[in-house]
């Protein structure tokens, strides 16, 4: 790599590439059993939140009623 002659602001910039490491990392750790089902535990209860607050929701969603329904009640029947 070539040096400028003239004074450039954070020179460390541009010599950056003598100053990286060779040094590789550790490898990660491999996940226990406990932790592996934990979060399969973790995903289905979210899963099953998700269905259930649609299968909750779907009457209140649902438009097989007509908007202007009336409901009488027994006292207003006359017996």
């Amino acid at each position: 790599m070539f040096r400028r002659r003239e004074p450039v602001p954070f020179a460390f910039l541009a010599e950056a590439d003598s100053f990286r490491s060779n040094v590789t990392p550790p490898p990660r750790e491999r996940a226990s059993i406990g932790q592996i089902a934990g979060r399969w535990l973790l995903g289905v209860t979210i899963v099953a939140g998700l269905v259930g607050s649609v299968i909750l929701a779907m009457p209140a969603l649902s438009q097989d009623q007509p908007a202007t329904q009336t409901q009488q009640s027994q006292a207003s029947d006359g017996h």
